[in-house]
């Protein structure tokens, strides 16, 4: 683990971003994914919207998941242990990075059959906050066929990007800095499901 934790540090610190495919066991993995399930069929998710306040509007053209925000003081067993996983990120980035992290915000995202998001950042004026965004996928298989990658848009020092698509695969998580690296999520062809959060410099 220590070893994982250093990798995610000084990748985050040389290019922004890092992916990894070894953090979590296939058990905790299904299970994180069979209590989304239940928390879905019970009706607890509602329509991803965009901005915040006043601005806060469901926008299907620009976004069309469906998310559960996760209460920091009534998780699961199994949200707070995920929760304590995302923590030992945020200390080592901490250590590492210099980045001041405070606390972690986070929600079940599930992307219906033929959803997207379009481009955007993670941190904007309305949240400057969102220092790192964590995503693990909860997925049972994904194939190429399935599409539904996340495209990264990754800056170069020409001024240029490269663009860089993951597939959602089981147990996968990316890391990355939330106002650095444009992103969307590709029409997917298949059910979509993930933990979605915020490392954040405020408490």
């Amino acid at each position: 683990m220590e070893e994982i934790l250093e990798r995610i540090a000084s990748e985050i610190y040389e290019k922004s971003y890092v992916v990894v495919d070894d953090l979590v066991d296939e058990i905790f993995r299904k299970a994180l994914l069979d209590e989304q399930t239940d928390l879905l069929e019970s009706g607890k998710f509602r329509k991803a919207a965009i901005g915040t306040g006043e601005n806060k509007q469901v926008r299907p053209e620009i976004r069309s998941d469906e998310v559960l925000w996760l209460e920091q003081d009534n998780l699961s067993p199994l949200q707070s242990a995920y929760f304590d996983l995302v923590d030992q990120i945020r200390l080592t980035l901490n250590r590492r990075c210099f980045l001041g992290l405070k606390s972690f915000e986070a929600h079940f995202a599930r992307y219906p059959i033929g959803s997207f998001y379009k481009r955007h950042l993670d941190q904007f004026q309305q949240v400057p906050y969102r220092i790192v965004t964590v995503i693990i996928y909860l997925n049972d298989s994904w194939t190429e066929e399935d599409e539904g990658a996340l495209r990264m848009y990754i800056p170069n020092e020409d001024g240029t990007e490269s663009i860089q698509d993951f597939l959602p695969l089981p147990g996968r998580m990316v890391v990355f800095l939330s106002a650095e690296v444009p992103h969307e999520v590709l029409p997917t062809r298949k059910e979509r499901n993930s933990i979605t959060g915020w490392l954040r410099n405020i408490d």
